[in-house]
C-alpha cells in the first residue's frame, strides 16, 4: 500500500457521484498513519459505493467515532492499541451493527484465530491491493467473513486440531426442519439470496432464521457456524428434517468436509 497517494479531495460530507439512491457502504477509518487514512479515502473515493464518514488515530477516538457516526464497517488497525482483542470486544458491545475489519502489520496464526473468536468479520494485511480491500468491504458489508488463503489455512489447522481432540456427546441441539435446510445451505456456500430461492422465502426472513441458529450453536457468524457444523456434524444429524422442509431438494445434504469450509471461508466465494 506503499503506492497510494497521500492528497485527498473526497468531502466526508458529500455523497460520491453516482450514489443516487443514497445506498453505499458507510466506513470509518481508524490507524495511525495518517499518509494510510488518506490513501484509503483516495481509492475509496473513486468507488460510487463506498463513503468514508469518519476518521480516528487513536483507540479513544475510534470509540468517540463508532458511538458518533452511524458506519457500516470499521476500518481497524490492530496496532492501534497494544490490545486489540479487547479492544474489539468493546467496539462490538458499542456499535453491535457495525462489522470490524482488522488490518494487521504482519502475518499472525494467533492474533488471527483469535480476533475472528471476537468477532471481526475480516482481517487483512497491511500490505493489502487496493482492489482487493474494496472487494473485503462489499463482502463484509454482505455479512461475509473475508480472510486470505492464509487465514483460511489456520482456521481449518486449528479445527483439525481441535477435532482431533478427545471430546464429549455432541450437544443437543434441536433445529427446526427450516433453520436445518438453511443450515445446509450454508455450508455449501450458497449466499443469502440463493437460500431464499431454494427455502422459497426472501433474503431478510434467511437472515433472521441464521441469527436464531446462531444464538441456539452459540457462534457468531458463518464461519463459526461451518466449523461447528463440521465439528458436532450438525447437518448430518439433521438431514431428514431437512429433507423434509424442502420437499426433498436437500438430498445429499451432509456435514461440510475441508474443502467445502475453505469455499465457504475463501475470499472469493463467502456466503
Amino acid at each position: 500500500m506503499a503506492s497510494i497517494p497521500v492528497s485527498v479531495t473526497d468531502n466526508l460530507d458529500q455523497p460520491h457521484e453516482g450514489d443516487s439512491n443514497g445506498q453505499f457502504i458507510r466506513v470509518i477509518v481508524a490507524d495511525t498513519q495518517a499518509i494510510f487514512r488518506a490513501g484509503l479515502r483516495k481509492i475509496f473515493a473513486l468507488e460510487d459505493d463506498i463513503r468514508v464518514v469518519g476518521q480516528a488515530e487513536t483507540l479513544a477516538q475510534t470509540l468517540a467515532a463508532a458511538k458518533k457516526f452511524s458506519a457500516d464497517i470499521l476500518i481497524f488497525e490492530a496496532a492501534i492499541t497494544p490490545n486489540p482483542l479487547e479492544s474489539i470486544s468493546d467496539l462490538l458491545r458499542q456499535a453491535p451493527q457495525m462489522k470490524l475489519v482488522v488490518v494487521t502489520h504482519e502475518p499472525n496464526e494467533e492474533l488471527t484465530l483469535e480476533l475472528f473468536r471476537r468477532g471481526a468479520h475480516g482481517i487483512v494485511s497491511r500490505e493489502v491491493e487496493p482492489e482487493t480491500l474494496v472487494e473485503c468491504l462489499r463482502k463484509v458489508s454482505q455479512g461475509e467473513p473475508w480472510l486470505d488463503r492464509q487465514g483460511v489455512g489456520w482456521v481449518l489447522s486449528a479445527f483439525r486440531n481441535q477435532s482431533s481432540r478427545p471430546t464429549g456427546s455432541r450437544p443437543k441441539v434441536q433445529l427446526t426442519p427450516k433453520e436445518s435446510l438453511i443450515v445446509s445451505c450454508v455450508t455449501q456456500g450458497m449466499k443469502n439470496k440463493e437460500i431464499a430461492l431454494r427455502v422459497g422465502t426472501t433474503e431478510q426472513v434467511v437472515k433472521n432464521y441464521l441469527r436464531k441458529v446462531y444464538d441456539k450453536l452459540g457462534v457468531a457468524d458463518r464461519l463459526e457456524l461451518a466449523l461447528y457444523c463440521l465439528n458436532h456434524r450438525v447437518v448430518e444429524s439433521e438431514k431428514k428434517a431437512s429433507e423434509d422442509a424442502s420437499n426433498g431438494h436437500a438430498n445429499g445434504a451432509a456435514s461440510p468436509d475441508a474443502q467445502t469450509l475453505a469455499a465457504t471461508a475463501s475470499p472469493n466465494k463467502l456466503s
